[in-house]
């Protein structure tokens, strides 16, 4: 097979679109590759790529919101592939917490630095950014302010969704890194301040606090006995600490504070500053899909704890209500019983104990412009008896540790304001990412900031410049897809019966091999694209002869003259511009030509494209060819000064089968 283009040019923006489920990970995790891997049966390699950028994999496989399958392709033709079971399958394998545990790291410690940096918050992003870091060769000490490490991932989940000796287990793992000191019950404010880390010779500083706080919500009767809050809640049952809770429990959730902070902050303009930081408004996904995930942890988490009856009231009618629907079927499969369409209106109380909620029946969430305004039926109350209120209203950090002299921005919101870039704040040296800057995250949202503040403080200590990943395109000799492909349906995951799930007993159990295997084979190989690069020299020009399009099962393939086509001044003007990524779109005609020379136009949707290779087989001069794209990661090895950084993508070229 010859080597067509030794140096290709990709456009960023054409391959991320090409990486749907790699793109949307906030922490740019090639699922793909390992689920392809997995359909293999090559376990410990699918492993090493699912685990490589991600050092929480382990607790991903089990509780990550998976962003990844919301955009996952195969989503579009039926259901996306169930990548985060399938990570949960690897992990159980070769995970910390496995019987045969795979180091990836072995090998890959660079030479000790003379730096020492302080993380503050042993949560996801603490815990990402003192591995990442520690690889480079950093000395790392993180302060954590529980007795435990791992942040709301052991304060905050549910154990019956994450055991607890899969947290130790990766927490474990993450020490062992590299030069890694864990500090216990060491809080910003009470054993330390901020400044003394600075006296004690640390370099830089990361802040990782997370949002550890519960909001409050402004009703009579919450001061009542038997009000509590959701996240002081979880805190409690999670350290295993005695909490008392009645017989008939309503939860006010739903994620319509949660909504109404998100909202209230996009109106809000992002103020830049002199230092080069802005203020964060979160993003309404995630601070909805959290609220949520607490709604449904505080509710069954108090079902588990002897409440006979649980009840949940949320403004949202069934339609509009934020969390996913097989979150609500799960809740109300365990017995809780959902009032959609209900607003808190006051908490009754009789000799200072809570016995109802009232509400009000809502009418309407969102007004007209799309802003969340809620109107409530007038006479419309309810009263709702009860002997236990828990508001799972959402969360905020607690940021009452940093002083004046810190020289740390507070935004208005109550988040601390950073470099999106370096995440960097207002204070040289000083890092912070996660909840206490952008609101409520997904875990994997954290685990991506903890990598790139990582990044952030290795470019500030060391003047030097991570680069950009590297290409690698592969020409495949020979490429299929399994056959009857998108005959093959979701592997549904399995979970313990309702009637075994009892106490904090894990309720879902994962795919075995086989099933894995099933739903592994059910993936399209995005990172696989049919490439026309025919060239005059090796005799590959296209022929016209429509095989293509005859063959293609999608019918993504159309061949149409050039005459149907117009071609707008902006759209020439960004041909020209781009004209060396395109030389193969444009086969040897330039941009000015078009509109006026005569031809024909191959389209492909590339949208319906599922890869199964059958063009490129049938194309009798080779002019079609299936090409693998591979993102090389850069090694902390390959750095070099900010002046020496070019162009982002540099490509290399490899001939495969």
């Amino acid at each position: 097979m010859l080597k067509r283009y030794e140096n290709k040019s990709v456009d960023p923006q054409w391959l991320n679109s090409n990486f749907p489920c790699m793109t949307a990970c906030p922490a740019h995790t090639n699922a793909g590759r390992y689920v392809s891997l997995i359909a293999e049966g090559r376990y410990e390699d699918a492993y090493r790529i699912a685990r490589d950028p991600n050092p929480l994999a382990s607790i991903c496989g089990r509780v990550c919101a998976h962003p990844c399958e919301t955009a996952c392709r195969r989503g579009d033709i039926d259901h996306p592939i169930a990548i985060r079971a399938l990570k949960r399958f690897l992990t159980e394998r070769h995970g910390p917490e496995s019987k045969y545990p795979v180091d990836v790291n072995a090998g890959r410690g660079q030479q000790k630095l003379p730096f020492r940096v302080a993380v503050v918050g042993g949560g996801p992003v603490g815990l990402s950014a003192a591995h990442d870091l520690a690889l480079m060769g950093y000395s790392v000490t993180i302060f954590e302010a529980a007795p435990v490490a791992g942040g709301m991932l052991y304060l905050g989940i549910p154990v019956y969704r994450l055991p607890r000796d899969v947290v130790e287990a990766q927490v474990r793992e993450i020490l062992a890194t590299g030069d890694i000191t864990l500090k216990l019950n060491h809080a910003a404010g009470r054993e330390f301040a901020i400044a003394d880390l600075r006296r004690q010779g640390f370099d830089a500083v990361l802040l990782a606090v997370g949002a550890h706080a519960s909001r409050d919500l402004s009703i009579p009767g919450v001061d009542l006995d038997g009000v509590h809050k959701g996240i002081d809640f979880l805190l409690n049952v999670n350290l295993g600490y005695r909490f008392t809770i009645g017989k008939k429990v309503i939860v006010i959730g739903g994620g319509n504070v949660a909504m109404d902070v998100a909202r209230s902050a996009a109106r809000e303009v992002l103020r830049q500053h002199v230092g080069g930081v802005e203020s964060h408004e979160p993003s309404t996904e995630n601070v909805t899909a959290i609220a949520t995930k607490e709604m449904v942890d505080v509710s069954l988490s108090a079902l588990r704890l002897g409440a006979q009856e649980v009840h949940l009231v949320c403004l949202e009618s069934r339609k509009e209500m934020p969390a996913a629907l097989e979150e609500i079927v799960e809740a109300e499969e365990e017995g809780i019983i959902v009032h959609p369409g209900l607003g808190p209106h006051r908490i009754i109380g009789e000799n200072g104990r809570v016995t109802a909620l009232e509400t009000l029946r809502t009418k309407w969430v969102f007004d007209q412009t799309g802003r969340f305004n809620p109107a409530f039926e007038e006479n419309s109350e309810t009263q709702l008896k009860c002997d236990t209120v828990i508001m799972a209203i959402g969360q905020a950090p607690r940021l009452d540790f940093l002083k004046p002299e810190d020289g740390v921005e507070i935004s208005r919101r109550g988040l601390i304001a950073v470099n999106p870039q370096t995440l960097m704040t207002s204070a040289e040296g000083i890092f912070a990412g996660g909840d206490c800057v952008f609101g409520p995250r997904l875990i994997i949202d954290s685990v991506a900031d903890g990598k790139r503040a990582a990044v952030g403080i290795d470019e500030f200590l060391r003047g030097v410049r991570h680069p950009e990943p590297t290409v690698e395109v592969e020409i495949l000799k020979r490429h299929s897809m399994p056959l009857g492909i998108l005959d093959l349906i979701r592997q549904p995951i399995p979970a313990l019966p309702l009637d075994r799930r009892t106490g904090m007993t894990e309720v879902e159990l994962g795919f075995d091999e086989e099933a894995a295997q099933l739903e592994a084979q059910r993936c399209l190989h995005c990172w696989v694209n049919t490439v026309f690069e025919g060239n005059l020299e090796d005799g590959s020009l296209c022929v016209l002869c429509g095989g293509c399009i005859d063959v293609c099962p999608e019918n993504c393939l159309e061949l149409v003259s050039l005459d149907r086509f117009q071609f707008e001044p902006d759209v020439v003007q960004q041909l020209v511009d781009q004209e060396n990524l395109l030389h193969v779109e444009l086969d040897n005609v330039r941009a000015a030509e078009l509109g006026v020379i005569s031809g024909s136009v191959m389209l492909k949707d590339e949208t319906r494209c599922i890869r199964c290779g059958l063009c490129a087989a049938r194309c009798p001069v080779g002019t079609i060819t299936m090409e693998s794209y591979n993102l090389i990661p850069a090694e902390p090895t390959g750095l070099i000064s900010i002046e020496s950084i070019d162009a982002p993508f540099r490509t290399v070229t490899a001939d495969r089968k």
